[in-house]
């Protein structure tokens, strides 16, 4: 059984802005390098075996942070990968985030992202974003669920490694816990720089412990 600890990245210029942010970048705000911090304090008796982190530079910049602050910082090793990356929303990116739901939605009746998250499944949602990028390069559930499962294989296959810190986003965390806790209410992202805890027994076999903390209790 392995502990993971999956953290949300800091705040960003698009986060603040409240654009859709998958695989496009911005940096981390003053706010979201601090908000790091505090996070990286908060689990630093947290004796990491290993950091996993998404490739992307807000959340390997958040990752790099919050190693420093660990007990473990001189001896762990960091390991980016695309497969942690966001949802990519293809042309959606970019866009006003309540747009860019309303522009997935309102074929299927849903003016507002609230309504749509209350009664929809993520990953239908994720489908309809695809349907609703001219280009049709944003990703199915099927092509983000083949992704993000090998990048559970890979952890599946670490050995000696039992507490994992892994960096990735807002979205990615809300569909792990609604895919494996779908009684858990995820109809707003998990705070930047919070965590969420779960446990990992195989890469289609996984427990959600907590949503969203700050802190440890």
């Amino acid at each position: 059984m392995k502990t993971i600890y999956l953290v949300r990245h800091g705040e960003t210029y698009m986060n603040l802005y409240t654009k859709m942010q998958g695989w496009s970048d911005t940096p981390l705000t003053e706010r979201g390098i601090e908000g790091a911090k505090k996070l990286g304090k908060a689990l630093s008796n947290v004796p990491f075996d290993i950091a996993i982190t998404s490739d992307l530079k807000r959340a390997s910049d958040t990752c790099k942070i919050i190693v420093s602050e660990n007990v473990n910082a001189k001896k762990l090793k960091i390991i980016p990968t695309p497969y942690f990356r966001e949802q990519f929303y293809g042309y959606l990116e970019g866009l006003d985030s309540e747009m860019a739901w309303r522009m997935a939605g309102s074929p299927h009746g849903y003016q507002h992202s609230d309504d749509m998250f209350v009664n929809e499944k993520i990953d239908t949602i994720r489908n309809w974003c695809k349907d609703a990028d001219p280009f049709g390069q944003a990703e199915s559930a099927k092509e983000y669920w083949t992704r993000l499962n090998n990048g559970f294989k890979l952890i599946e296959n670490l050995n000696n490694v039992k507490n994992i810190l892994l960096v990735t986003h807002g979205f990615t965390i809300r569909s792990i816990v609604n895919k494996f806790a779908p009684e858990v209410d995820v109809r707003r992202d998990p705070s930047n720089s919070s965590f969420t805890k779960v446990e990992l027994e195989s890469a289609d076999k996984i427990k959600i412990l907590n949503y969203s903390q700050t802190k440890i209790i």
